[in-house]
Order: structure tokens, then sequence, then C-alpha cells
């Protein structure tokens, strides 16, 4: 068949003052016409490297690519062409889905403008004709209302959200190349199966070709036709899918394969109550009259009851935007609810100063968006030692420092990390200072939003192990939200299923996914491949 896009050689150089990091070595793949390639590896293995040299994104000044290193799309290079044909291919023959979406959309513009310019500038499209298109490509993405939420700005949409907006974006020129840098990273499993159906139904209608980055094997396995395992920089393994499953050659390739989560071997059960909420409302405020008073709310809690037991772990799955967060962020006290929370009998709603302060001491959290969550003009080491600051005052530097290394180490990073900071990190490395940053203060309570969702599945597996070997070392609790059910099925010993701001159904982890009772959690689970 023929080939829409070819690579040879290419080797991607980093250069600044003292040094030079090499982050792609010398790879060479192929891409046919309507086929699906997809790269998977370590973070940092040079994925993202890769698909941003495609379109030249890379920062000029300080990145090389070697003399024999070449990228043709349809016979024509791409490296060091001019910038008239760059932006023929940008959006319009080439376009990309890139890996966070809240740092891809602008803050400032409603996400239907945003999609809107995309068709004026490309397809020439008017105003009104570019809103329509608009509407049905949210409609394709499984966007609720979508004539209301083409009027949102991004912060008003859930993670999951903003992504199918990223998603409707890329597609909206028909594009003959789709770059996905880890496209389905936020979804919940119903939402990424339909949009990689979705994905599956353009490629086909329009003869697409895509190259997919992931670390989700799953998804490589259901939606690709060939693959490459990238590591340090190299193409380790390259293949047709079935046969690189069915027979792996390279160690790296057996380590990711198996690096699957399973069961939870050990249940905690019959621990005593650490928080207890009942009758939990939050409601978003949406409309106000010309006095200031409310005339229209969103209910997005509905008087939920949630138990957490000491020593164990609570999962919490649902779809985005089902209320999960915003139970979670009142129970850590930070959004305003109706209802009793009692954490370790202590009524979070009437803490004194000092009570407060350990409260938060006592309940840490591991956001989903790791960049967003850590300051760029901190290293990390300023980053994870932060909390040691408040909470241990007493530590000398040398001690604080010490803590610092162990924790970077407990999650697989190096020392060298340190003194870097956060821009200077994959989006995998970004996760796990984030949860160092948790783990170091040793908490009784670590809310877990997405722990694992921007890992690939081997350091997956360290950090669950991880973080079982945390809670049973210290007798840690976990909150975790999660729409990757291997995720849950493995952590979690009690798990709720949320929707619409509702519990449909909560019980034992392993009754539930064995024996489902609400329709919803049924749909979840015939979603997932576990």
């Amino acid at each position: 068949m023929d080939k829409i896009l070819e690579i040879n050689n290419l080797t991607v150089d980093f250069e600044s003052k003292d040094r030079t990091f090499r982050a792609v070595d010398d790879i060479s793949f192929h891409i046919e016409k309507g086929k699906t390639l997809s790269l998977v590896g370590e973070s940092g293995s040079g994925k993202s490297v890769t698909a941003l040299s495609l379109l030249q994104l890379l920062p000029e000044g300080t990145v090389r690519y070697s003399d024999r290193s070449s990228i043709k799309f349809e016979n024509q290079e791409i490296l060091e062409s001019n910038k008239k044909f760059l932006t023929s291919l940008r959006g319009n023959k080439i376009s990309m889905i890139f890996q966070e979406p809240m740092t891809s959309l602008n803050p400032y513009q409603k996400v239907g403008f945003q999609i809107d310019e995309t068709l004026i500038i490309h397809r020439n499209l008017g105003k009104s004709e570019a809103r329509e298109r608009t509407i049905d490509l949210l409609q394709k993405v499984k966007i609720p209302e979508p004539e209301t939420k083409v009027n949102s700005y991004p912060h008003q949409l859930s993670g999951g959200q903003r992504q199918r907006i990223m998603i409707a974006m890329a597609l909206a020129n028909e594009p003959e190349l789709l770059i996905a840098d880890e496209p389905t990273t936020a979804l919940d499993v119903t939402v990424e199966k339909a949009l990689l159906e979705l994905l599956s139904d353009l490629q086909e209608e329009f003869g697409m070709s895509i190259l997919f980055i992931t670390h989700d094997l799953n998804i490589v396995k259901r939606f690709s036709d060939q693959v490459c395992v990238m590591k340090d920089g190299q193409i380790v393994e390259s293949g047709q899918v079935k046969a690189l499953f069915d027979n792996p050659q390279h160690p790296y390739t057996v380590k990711l394969l198996n690096s699957i989560p399973g069961k939870k071997e050990n249940v905690n059960t019959g621990n005593p109550i650490l928080l207890n909420a009942e009758n939990v409302d939050i409601n978003y405020t949406i409309r106000k009259n010309f006095l200031g008073k409310t005339t229209e709310y969103l209910n997005a809690v509905k008087k939920v009851d949630i138990k957490i037991f000491s020593g164990s772990t609570t999962g919490l799955v649902g779809e985005s935007g089902s209320g999960k967060s915003s139970l979670a962020r009142a129970l850590l006290g930070i959004e305003k609810s109706e209802g009793k929370i009692i954490f370790d009998n202590l009524d979070i709603n009437n803490l004194t100063s000092s009570e407060s302060r350990k409260y938060k001491k006592d309940f840490q959290i591991v956001f989903q968006d790791p960049f967003g969550s850590l300051s760029p003009r901190m290293t990390i080491g300023e980053v994870v030692g932060e909390g040691l600051k408040v909470h241990e005052p007493s530590l000398d530097k040398i001690g604080r420092n010490e803590k610092i290394i162990k924790a970077l180490k407990d999650v697989e990073l190096e020392s060298s990390s340190f003194s870097r900071f956060p821009h200077e990190l994959s989006g995998g490395q970004r996760q796990r200072v984030a949860i160092a940053r948790a783990i170091i203060l040793e908490p009784k309570l670590i809310l877990l939003d997405e722990p694992t969702s921007a890992l690939d599945v081997s350091i997956q597996m360290q950090i669950l192990n991880l973080l079982k070997d945390l809670q049973n070392r210290l007798g840690l609790a976990y909150l975790c939200i999660s729409h990757d059910l291997k995720v849950i099925r493995f952590l979690s010993d009690h798990v709720y299923v949320m929707k619409d701001g509702n519990i449909v159904e909560e019980g034992l982890t392993e009754n539930l996914f064995e024996s489902p009772a609400h329709e919803y959690t049924q749909e979840l689970l015939a979603a997932s491949i576990l």
C-alpha cells in the first residue's frame, strides 16, 4: 500500500549551554494510507518528541536533527521545509490531539469559538456554517447538551469533556493524518470506547491514517494495525499488532505486556470508619437575577452517603461530569456543601485553626492534571518538600532534603530530578512528582484523582504496588477516583459507582465486578477489557 508518512534515521537532540540530550535515536518507521500505527513505551522514551517533530513544533534554537534524519509526508520532505508548506499541513492535512487539554485550550475563549476558528481558517466556512458544524462535532464526540456546552469556557468543563473538545477540533478538517498523543488518558471507559469507535468510523469513511501514542496496551490491541515499542529514544521492537502481542521478542516488550493490573489479592475489610459523609449535597450557581439571587443552579452531587475505612481503599467511578471530583473536593473541605462530613471523629465544617492544619496534613491529594498542579517556578525538590516546611517546621535542611530524595526514589524518579523544573519532565514523570508530594507527609487518607492516568503500564504497576506497600506499612486509607477499572479493581476494597450526581451502586469490589446489579455499572464493565 501507499505510504503517507515515512520516517528514516530520525535523530533529535536538545542542546543547552553545557550539555546535549538525545531524545530520539535513529528511528525509522512508516504509516500506510488508511492504517493506524501506535508508538508505545515509557514516559520520556521519545514518543511525543517524535510526534512533535512531524509538525516541527519543537522549540527552535534548542533542537537539532541529524543530517541523515528524514520525515516525508506524501513524498514531500518536512524537515527544513518553508513555513508556507508547514502551515498548509498543520491543522489541515495533519492534525494533532495533545496529551493535556487544559494546557492546549485557550482559557479566555469559549470552546465553540475555538473550533469555529479552525473551520473558518482552513475550510473557509461562514460563521453560521462553522457553528452548525461545531455543534455536529460535539454531538459526535458525545458532549452532552452541545448547544449549551458550545458556549462554555474550558474551566467550566470536566477533564474528560475538555479532551473531547480537543478531539472534535482535531477532526474538524477531516485530516489525512491524525496524530493522537494519549487522547483517551482522561476519559472514562464508556467514552473511550465511543471515541475509538468514532475514530475508526472516520478513518474508514475518509481513508485517514492515524499515529497513535499511548501507554494503554488494550487500546493498541483493539485499535492499531502496527505497533512500534520505544525505549530510551530507540525503537526496540515493531511489527503487526497481533504477531507482537502473541510472540514478543524484546524483554522490554514482555515487561510491558506483563504489567497489566489484576485483581486485589488481600482485601481489607472490617476496619474502623475514618471518614463518614451523610447527605452530601452540592449546588453550583448557573444564573442570577439583577438582585444577585440565584435563579438557576446545577445540583452536581445529590444527597450522597459515603464511608471510607482506615487502612483500606475506596474506589469511586463514573462518567466525566458525574460529580466524582466535586464530591471529593467537598470531603477535602475545599468545596461548599450541605450535609455532614466526619473525619477521624471531627466535623470538618467546625474545625479550629489547629485542627484544620492537622486535617490538611492528614488528608492529602494527588490531582488529575500534574502540570497544572505543579508550580513552574519551583524545582521538583521545592515542590515535593513544600509541605514539610508547613507541617514539619522543626526539620533542618539536611533532614528535609533526605526525605525529599527518599520520596523521589519511592516513585522511581532519579535523585537528579531534585533540581529540575516541571517543564523539563514528561507527563508521566510530573504525575510521579505529584504522588511523591502527597506521600512525603505520611497522611491518614490520600485522595487519588486519576493517579496513574498519565503513566505507562510498567510505571503504573510500580506506583500501584508502591501505594499498596505504603498502605500496608503506614495504615493509609485511599479514596481512588479513576476511569480505569483495572486500577480500581487492583487497589480497591470497596467501590461506589456515580452517575448524574447519584450513587447508583456500591459494594465490595469483587462482588460488584463479578455481579453488577445496576444497568450503568454493567455498561461500564462491558466497555472495559479486564
